[in-house]
């Protein structure tokens, strides 16, 4: 599947071909009135992980773009330290739309006295021109400027201003050089192209920004995931809201055309989901969206461009888990070309209309809520591509390395990560059923290897982790191990080390990436058997945060002994088979040790390692009695509203006044 998947990738990187800067911004006309509106999940991020966020969102040089920070945290906290973090994470996004009204507001001035000026005159002049060469010179200094006093602070933020900042201003001042050689050799762009260079401008610092928190509002579903933080705000797109108090709090009703509004949410033909630690270039919106309004392409619900790693990265084990990011970019290049695209969440521009096709609507104590991603599993993008191929919708990965991600930077993080990947392929596999059959009904061609692409994705972490602990506990002799089972391997491995080599890493990091899975058996294990138990219980699993913090994160002891019981194991398989003179058997059980041994050291430490097994032991001992919530869901400030609870009853008693009112009667407190 690894060879077919990167087969197709060449195929696609071989015939595509960048549209031409002129080509793309003619599909803009003036007229242009579509809105793309970027949806940014944030969960107790760091605040300038979600600065950078937002910023890349909003020098997006697309004529309409809308960016909303959802901020999840609890609302409400007692924590003065947290309280203050979460003022400062409501302002960032007034603050970013501050600081671009000024440069966007003399763009617009510019582009008024621009056009009226070249309408009186029937023609483009030299002033005209050079008019328009010291308004780009004048953007560039600005993000020069911009990226000078940006701090510092890891290779994210090199990244920020190097591709970001400077990237726009490296762009802008081309078009300034163009401008400048024109006027030297007595040569002027024609009207039109005058017209889009200044739109260009215009469109490239105009962004409306704002923030949306679903917690403050009883009306709405406050499950613990990203799917669901999502969902919240798209079922508000498009509609006015007015605010109304009852026993649950504060509620969204939806406001009638000739009623006052207290939250106005315009509609938006797409939408861009991006995760708050994640990174756009200058041209996502502009490419993708072009793409999506080619004839033909009028069934494509989601685009996107699976994300690749920052380069950079300090840590052995984030420039490993990088570079496996960066070959999966390659193969979802190739799940295009079969016609097997998955929908990777980091990213992606998705079509409204194909959501409304695939929103399921419920009644939850009365409230209705709508679920557009699914929040079944904790990897929603992957659940909610089955739901959208389905509905007749298709899914595409533009080739071309358009957004960036962080990945975790050590092994505690990482296996917050890894364990959350693992969760849910066999849940949805029943999915992939259904939706055959719903195609075949349909007449679709339906061909075998995009079956068995789909499957690979959504599966292959569960066989894949029981077949390794089988070659690494069986103890099978030299009769059961043909060299050609070996020779079989070899096309794969060699194709990996050369895409690593293209992604700008070492080949001999297939090696590092050998022990890289190795030491985290453990976590792919727990995925699956939590998938197990999930299909058991029927339970939802809460989103687990992938850990963005400055010092280390302690991992569970369990996952750090298990690389350690693979080193023994694999010397005392060496040890035996040795003694039976199994050479071959002997030879993988060394090379498994020594591989393993140097996962540990790089990627976990030994000392890391000795410390989280011993706070494991402590952890499983000692356990705590959990402290009364300190977080409220409720403002405390609110008074509670009797006519609702004489109207609605008991059905519909928020759960914070339920609360209070079971603790008063135990304590024989009257109300």
């Amino acid at each position: 599947m690894y060879l077919l998947a990167r087969q197709g990738a060449l195929y696609r990187f071989r015939d595509h071909r960048r549209s031409p800067r002129a080509v793309v911004d003619r599909h803009y006309a003036a007229d242009y009135d579509e809105r793309v509106t970027v949806l940014v999940p944030s969960y107790i991020e760091e605040l300038q992980v979600v600065r950078k966020t937002l910023w890349s969102a909003a020098l997006q040089e697309f004529p309409d773009v809308r960016v909303v920070l959802l901020i999840d945290d609890p609302p409400y906290p007692t924590d003065p330290e947290r309280l203050a973090e979460l003022e400062e994470t409501r302002r960032i996004p007034q603050e970013i739309e501050a600081t671009l009204a000024p440069i966007a507001q003399r763009m617009e001035k510019f582009s008024r006295k621009q056009a009226k000026r070249i309408a009186e005159r029937g023609r483009v002049t030299v002033d005209d021109v050079e008019a328009l060469a010291d308004q780009y010179r004048y953007a560039v200094h600005w993000l020069e400027r911009r990226a000078d006093a940006w701090p510092l602070e890891d290779h994210t933020d090199v990244f920020f201003i190097d591709r970001v900042l400077l990237g726009l201003a490296s762009e802008l001042r081309l078009t300034t050089l163009a401008l400048d050689a024109a006027l030297d050799q007595g040569g002027t762009p024609d009207a039109e192209r005058m017209a889009e260079l200044v739109r260009r401008l215009v469109w490239t610092f105009r962004a409306s920004l704002t923030s949306f928190e679903r917690k403050t509002y009883a009306s709405v579903s406050h499950e613990a995931n990203k799917a669901m933080n999502l969902n919240a705000y798209i079922a508000l797109i498009g509609k006015r809201w007015r605010t109304e108090h009852n026993s649950d709090g504060v509620v969204l009703v939806e406001a009638e055309a000739d009623e006052p509004a207290d939250l106005d949410i315009p509609d938006s033909t797409y939408l861009l989901t991006l995760d708050a630690d994640s990174m756009l270039l200058r041209d996502y919106c502009l490419r993708l969206v072009e793409h999506l309004e080619q004839e033909g392409n009028e069934r494509i619900a989601v685009i996107q461009t699976p994300y690749s790693a920052y380069r950079g990265a300090p840590t052995r084990i984030e420039r490993i888990a990088g570079a496996t990011t960066d070959v999966q970019h390659i193969l979802h290049q190739g799940l295009t070309y079969y016609g097997a695209t998955f929908w990777v969440g980091a990213n992606a521009v998705i079509r409204k209309r194909a959501l409304e096709d695939i929103v399921e609507v419920e009644n939850v104590g009365g409230y209705v809520i709508r679920t557009y991603i699914q929040d079944r599993t904790v990897i929603e993008d992957t659940e909610s591509s089955i739901d959208i191929a389905t509905h007749g919708w298709t899914l595409y990965n533009y080739p071309e390395r358009l957004s960036y991600s962080s990945t975790p930077p050590d092994f505690g993080s990482l296996i917050v990560q890894r364990r959350r990947w693992a969760n849910g392929g066999l849940l949805i596999l029943p999915k992939l059923s259904q939706q055959l059959r719903e195609r075949r009904l349909r007449r679709e061609p339906i061909l075998l290897r995009e079956t068995l692409l789909r499957i690979n994705y959504m599966a292959s972490i569960s066989w894949a982790s029981f077949g390794l602990i089988f070659l690494l506990a069986y103890p099978y002799d030299g009769r059961l191990l043909s060299p050609w089972i070996l020779a079989a391997a070899i096309p794969y491995f060699l194709s990996q080390a050369s895409d690593l080599r293209l992604s700008g890493y070492r080949r001999l990091d297939i090696f590092r990436i050998y022990g890289f899975n190795l030491v985290l058996l453990a976590v792919n294990l727990a995925g699956v058997v939590k998938s197990v138990q999930q299909a058991v219980t029927g339970e939802k699993i809460p989103f687990a945060r992938t850990p963005k913090v400055a010092n280390r994160t302690a991992a569970p002891g369990l996952y750090v002994f298990v690389p350690y019981f693979i080193v023994g194991f694999s010397i005392l398989t060496f040890w035996r088979d040795f003694s039976a003179q199994n050479w071959g058997n002997a030879t993988f059980a060394a090379f498994n040790a020594v591989m393993c041994v140097w996962a540990i050291l790089a990627y976990i430490g030994v000392l890391n390692s000795i410390t989280d097994m011993v706070l494991g032991v402590v952890n499983w001992l000692w356990v705590e009695r959990k402290p009364a919530p300190v977080e409220q869901t409720r403002d405390p400030k609110a008074p509670i509203n009797w006519e609702g609870i004489l109207y609605n009853g008991e059905r519909r008693l928020g759960r914070d006044l339920r609360r209070d009112l079971d603790r008063r009667r135990r304590v024989g407190i009257r109300f």
